[in-house]
């Protein structure tokens, strides 16, 4: 079988493309073809070094694929199922602990850029049944994430207003799911293209970021007295905005720091605004179970953009800086 893995110092140069046998199936354990995966901003901090992990160590935290063996004991998982990876796969429901979240797939343990591993059963769920490999494998970090945001921890409902940013994976999961729950979009993109995808999924109100530096005060006029959620992946670069876009009370998810770990705020702001900063990191795994029977009942499909080989996994990461992808870039495990 063919995988990946780092060789640390880690960077994109150092990123390994080797072969190995095929993992024989132990008792207590899945053993899992992976067909697909998508790349995450978390992937592309550990494949660089931004976040430390072990040399040797297979990246990618989504994968999706079919059981093609079921050691002695396992019970829940048959020959033929086709599944999904888990992010935290010892969080399996409840509220995060340190013991729950320590251990991340692609991170603190191997990930899915293999065609073949062995998991426990409960790191696995199973997929929509609509969805295709590719389209499945969106789901673990970005779509879970988006879904905690909205659903767990805001309980968004029909006429919220809603604030998602930028085109990434996250944030189109974001504007699906505020979409379906009935909400009023506001979103933003430095690109008046991809502005317009984003209208055709569903967002009714849109900001260039890029031409507007004050975007938080434009969106908190177009709703008036500000929006109900906010869905922040910036950090450091968009909370001061995010603080502006809201009406008193609102919510501010924090799910990325693509701007940077440390941001200034006007304390005096954040006490008339009386926002619930709530910053979170993906969810449990029955987030996951719930989450993908809505998909399902939905017929939610995610957006997706290029497809690279695994052979390929650099040049996919790169393609993830350049920022020019629109949805989730998919690694084809097939293509090798």
């Amino acid at each position: 079988m063919k995988l990946a893995h780092l060789c640390l110092p880690a960077t994109l140069d150092t990123l390994k493309i080797v072969q190995r046998d095929e993992p024989d199936v132990r008792p207590g354990l899945v053993k899992v073809r992976w067909r697909a995966s998508t790349l995450n901003f978390h992937d592309y901090a550990v494949v660089t070094g931004r976040l430390p992990s072990a040399d040797g160590r297979i990246p990618l935290s989504d994968g999706a694929g079919e059981v093609v063996a079921v050691g002695d004991g396992v019970t829940q998982w048959q020959v033929g199922d086709r599944v999904i990876s888990v992010f935290f796969p010892n969080w399996h429901e409840g509220n995060p602990t340190i013991a729950r979240t320590l251990t991340m797939t692609g991170d603190s343990t191997d990930g899915c850029a293999t065609q073949y591993s062995l998991v426990p059963p409960s790191a696995l769920t199973a997929m929509p049944p609509h969805l295709g490999f590719a389209e499945a494998a969106a789901l673990p970090c970005a779509a879970l994430t988006a879904w905690r945001a909205l659903v767990v921890e805001c309980a968004i409902k029909p006429g919220d207003r809603v604030l998602v940013q930028g085109s990434g994976g996250m944030s189109l999961f974001a504007l699906q799911f505020a979409a379906i729950a009935g909400a009023e979009i506001f979103a933003t993109s430095s690109s008046p293209e991809k502005l317009e995808r984003m209208r055709a999924l569903g967002a009714h109100h849109l900001v260039d970021y890029r031409r507007d530096s004050r975007w938080g005060d434009t969106v908190r006029r177009l709703a008036g007295e500000g929006v109900d959620h906010v869905v922040d992946v910036g950090g450091a670069s968009t909370l001061a905005q995010s603080l502006k876009a809201t009406r008193v009370g609102a919510n501010i998810v924090m799910v990325g720091v693509l701007g940077g770990l440390e941001a200034p705020l006007q304390i005096g702001r954040l006490i008339a605004r009386q926002p619930r900063l709530l910053p979170i990191a993906v969810g449990s795994r029955e987030m996951q179970l719930q989450m993908c029977r809505s998909i399902a009942l939905d017929g939610l499909r995610p957006v997706l953009d290029r497809s690279f080989a695994l052979s390929e996994l650099a040049e996919a990461f790169r393609y993830q800086e350049s920022g020019r992808h629109f949805g989730k870039i998919v690694i084809d495990l097939d293509a090798g």
